[in-house]
């Protein structure tokens, strides 16, 4: 049984955590340049280990402030289960392969998760100002303002997307995004591929796309998402049909209108 604190909806907890993100947002923002940094696999590693160094600098002691108790997920490319308790999971530069290629999708993200479970979340995107915001039982909301879910019923009206989690994923991994891929460009109306998690989530809560699924548990990629999704009324689970949890193998959120549809798809990919 979790010794955490009990987690409620109006904890002023949300509004130190928004204001920590958002000072990280402003240090990444200073990095940010509109063409591309690194020219080598070793160079563009460089550039990327010193957004995360940057941000995390100004991010971590305010967050573990925030919440007495609270512990920290080192590896952001983790996957799996976490003990039990409460655990920041931060990514200090969601998409830092595009913010170091001089691309606009990227973004600070960190999501409290207890017992397995995001129960508050913030993603900033620096460029834009914007700021997505969920808490557990109350709500998501973009720059303060209730999100909700597309209200789309047909898989075959629908905009869908999914992509890789990171670098180097296994070869069976990639074989099944390939065929997801194929399957919804027939299934689906359009596809997005692309990177990172995070950017195409927030659109499904929004209800600008319809249904993101992800064929890997890097779990800095998904909570925040995923509880931005079921908290603006989609619904998220595995593709066996089961609740989301940090210890699932793979990822669907989607409207609940095309949620059952675009599992019987994706299920039958193994």
């Amino acid at each position: 049984m979790s010794t955490a604190m009990p987690f409620a909806a109006d904890t002023p907890l949300l509004s130190d955590v928004t204001a920590a993100v958002e000072a990280a947002g402003v240090v990444l923002l200073d990095r940010y340049t509109p063409h591309a940094r690194g020219v080598s696999l070793s160079g563009i590693v460089e550039e990327i280990d010193a957004n995360d160094d940057a941000v995390l600098e100004v991010l971590r002691e305010p967050l573990l402030r925030a919440r007495p108790g609270s512990q920290w997920a080192e590896d952001e490319l983790a996957g799996g289960a976490l003990p039990p308790g409460e655990w920041w999971v931060v990514d200090p530069a969601e998409g830092n392969i595009n913010h170091v290629h001089g691309m606009p999708d990227w973004a600070v993200t960190a999501t409290l998760v207890s017992d397995n479970r995001p129960v508050l979340t913030v993603v900033h995107l620096p460029l834009t100002g914007d700021t997505y915001t969920a808490v557990a039982a109350g709500g998501a909301r973009l720059n303060g303002l209730p999100l909700k879910v597309s209200a789309k019923t047909d898989l075959g009206a629908s905009l869908v997307g999914t992509g890789q989690a990171k670098p180097g994923e296994d070869k069976d991994t990639f074989r099944r995004i390939g065929e997801s891929v194929a399957t919804m460009l027939t299934d689906g109306l359009v596809v997005r591929v692309s990177v990172p998690a995070t950017m195409q989530l927030i659109h499904v809560a929004a209800g600008r796309m319809d249904a993101f699924w992800q064929f890997s548990d890097v779990r800095s990629g998904l909570v925040a998402g995923a509880l931005l999704v079921s908290e603006a009324g989609g619904v998220v689970t595995d593709l066996a049909g089961e609740p989301w949890t940090t210890g699932s193998r793979d990822f669907l959120a989607a409207a609940p209108g095309v949620h059952a549809a675009a599992h019987k798809v994706l299920s039958s990919i193994v």
